[in-house]
């Protein structure tokens, strides 16, 4: 499978992923999906959600086959966390 060349720059792509993500697909999640992974076509609005990013995107692309996609983990402000987490000490 070929990639999609991104048709948007950066600042744009960001843009609209994440006003979508903000309008149409927070709404619409519930609990049950926190930690899950949100694929997002940028120029359709259409979406998916797995707790596996990749399922997400492949079924997304499925769908939107020239899909440009934006990617949300629900319920977090980051898709990824680099670094461990501080123990707590209570």
């Amino acid at each position: 499978m070929g990639s999609t060349k991104r048709r948007y720059g950066k600042e744009e792509f960001a843009r609209r992923g994440d006003a979508i993500y903000e309008n149409n697909v927070r709404p619409e999640v519930t609990a049950d999906d926190d930690g899950k992974f949100a694929a997002i076509d940028i120029e359709s609005g259409v979406y998916e959600i797995d707790v596996d990013k990749l399922t997400a995107c492949d079924r997304l692309r499925t769908r939107v086959p020239d899909t440009q996609i934006w990617t949300v983990r629900v319920g977090s402000r980051y898709v990824t966390r680099f670094g461990g987490r501080q123990r707590s000490t209570s």
